[in-house]
């Protein structure tokens, strides 16, 4: 079974919600009725040559811009700054395509094919005019009839494009994929869903977004509240490293070894005059002014091997960054802040969560409702966890399609529906996790991941303060009725409460939909 798609897709009737869940069950029915239609192969000799970061950073303006910010504190910090809006996002990422100067290297699960995807990939281009050597490093699973696209930007001079972990035929669109590799479900199945940007191995961008309207409130229709990081010092490096095992695995095929029928050409300029979102330039600023305004901070790298798709089954935990994120859980003193689109705990987390209850530890949690999620089938999963959480006295949110008025720390959702797309971890006020993964088995040992652990009372206070603005006015707060064991959704508004007794703003299709699917949908394929 799978839960990747496209990250955004709002259901607002029960038509919708059947062909997303029919995207995430699709691999078992495909398993038991395609095993007679045969499937093509990847190719077994591959032309590709291994390279590495750039091992000089202080060759470069960027690299020394570090070092100078980096002179006057503790050697061994990471200096680090929270991206909350689409806005700074979309304009950082274009100001270090801009600024680098020998490298640039990008690891995404999806590379969209729409307006900011390709004013980012012009800016990409243009470093490599300069003579910037690019690096491409795509997840396969959302390229569907894209690789003429990828194909002619890879056959750019100083441009290398590699596709992680390919499907091997029908590539022109997804069902034809499952088709001919209706033999491979296992392996396909694990997808690399890390996000990386990093320029001239001296500044990095991590986090949730992937590349695409969306993730920079660029979508008229649906938005994503997400969270990056901007990172300098010797944390980079780490994420470099993370960058070259995938980028050297031996699931990373160059473009044209996979479809080698693409016709070729020159990828055309990008008009980018008056695309992207009013405003910006706040790293580009820096830049230019030659300081960086960052938090100097203790901070380290998880991050999965490629050797997580390997196995048919759950890889050894010590191979996986869910571990590590567990013990950061299990370390909390005092309170807990968990930020996670996809929110399935299992039993083991349950337990975690309630022996941290029992020392007297506060946990608050925000995930999606079955409103703004864009994977419905996951809800099934999430839903039956609500009530023993509540019972131990978890403080339990859900986003609203709608976050009200416009906050300057995401930019302007306007009249756009929301839906959470940020993953992090706050513990104690203090150590802050944020990365692409979610708290649901998928990214525990499918799909690989990739996140930093850093120290920071001012990043973790930042990150509270979005907890505590989408709690003002743009979640619903969840309780058991005193009394019974059935669960009330209470929405605030200015002035206003309403209280709801199902998931809120959702049609009786769609709760029957998926309370019909129920049986069908383990927990552990979800």
């Amino acid at each position: 079974m799978f839960r990747h798609g496209r990250e955004v897709c709002l259901m607002p009737d029960m038509i919708e919600t059947m062909r997303t869940v029919g995207r995430r069950l699709w691999g078992g029915v495909l398993c038991s009725c395609l095993a007679l239609t045969g499937c093509a192969s990847l190719p077994r000799h591959v032309e590709k040559f291994p390279s590495h970061a750039l091992r000089d950073p202080l060759s470069t303006r960027l690299g020394r811009l570090v070092a100078r910010s980096a002179a006057h504190h503790p050697q061994g910090d990471s200096g680090l700054r929270l991206l909350a809006s689409g806005e700074e996002a979309f304009d950082s990422l274009i100001a270090l395509a801009d600024s680098a100067q020998r490298t640039l290297d990008l690891q995404y699960y999806i590379i969209d094919d729409d307006e900011s995807s390709r004013v980012i990939l012009e800016h990409v281009r243009m470093a490599a005019e300069r003579g910037v050597r690019v690096r491409i490093l795509v997840d396969d699973f959302n390229t569907a009839g894209q690789d003429t696209r990828f194909m002619r930007l890879g056959e750019l001079p100083n441009i290398e494009v590699r596709i992680f972990n390919p499907f091997p035929g029908g590539r022109f669109s997804m069902w034809s994929r499952f088709l001919f590799s209706a033999g491979d479900i296992a392996r396909i199945n694990h997808r690399m869903h890390d996000k990386l940007f990093v320029a001239d191995n001296s500044i990095a961008i991590t986090g949730g977004r992937n590349i695409g309207d969306e993730y920079f409130t660029l979508n008229r229709k649906y938005n994503f509240v997400d969270l990056d990081v901007i990172a300098t010092g010797p944390i980079v490096s780490q994420l470099s490293d993370s960058f070259d095992r995938f980028w050297n695995s031996k699931y990373s095929y160059p473009i044209a070894s996979i479809d080698p029928m693409v016709p070729v050409g020159g990828v055309p300029k990008l008009n980018t005059a008056g695309t992207g979102p009013e405003g910006g330039e706040f790293l580009r600023r820096e830049i230019r002014a030659g300081h960086l305004r960052l938090d100097w901070v203790p901070a380290t790298v998880l991050a999965d091997r490629p050797v997580k798709i390997a196995s048919e089954t759950s890889p050894a935990e010590q191979k996986t960054i869910a571990n590590n994120v567990a013990a950061l859980i299990r370390s909390a003193k005092k309170d807990v802040l968990i930020i996670s689109p996809y929110f399935v705990p299992g039993r083991r987390g349950v337990a975690l969560m309630r022996s941290l209850v029992a020392r007297g530890v506060r946990i608050h949690i925000l995930t999606n409702s079955l409103a703004t999620t864009d994977a419905p089938i996951v809800d099934i999963g999430y839903a039956r966890y609500r009530k023993p959480l509540l019972k131990m006295g978890v403080d339990l949110r859900e986003l609203r399609p709608k976050i009200g008025k416009a906050r300057p720390r995401f930019h302007r959702f306007g009249a756009s529906t929301a839906s959470l797309h940020a993953k992090a971890i706050v513990i104690d006020n203090e150590t802050v996790f944020i990365g692409s993964m979610n708290m649901d088995a998928r990214s525990a040992h499918t799909n690989t991941e990739l996140g930093i652990v850093f120290k920071s009372a001012q990043i973790a206070g930042q990150v509270t303060a979005l907890f505590d603005d989408i709690a003002r006015y743009g979640c619903y707060k969840l309780k058991l009725i005193p009394g019974t064991n059935k669960i009330e959704w209470i929405g605030k508004g200015p002035g206003a409460e309403r209280v709801w007794y199902h998931d809120p703003e959702t049609t009786l299709l769609q709760r029957i939909g998926l309370k019909l699917l129920t049986p069908f949908a383990p927990e552990q394929l979800l």
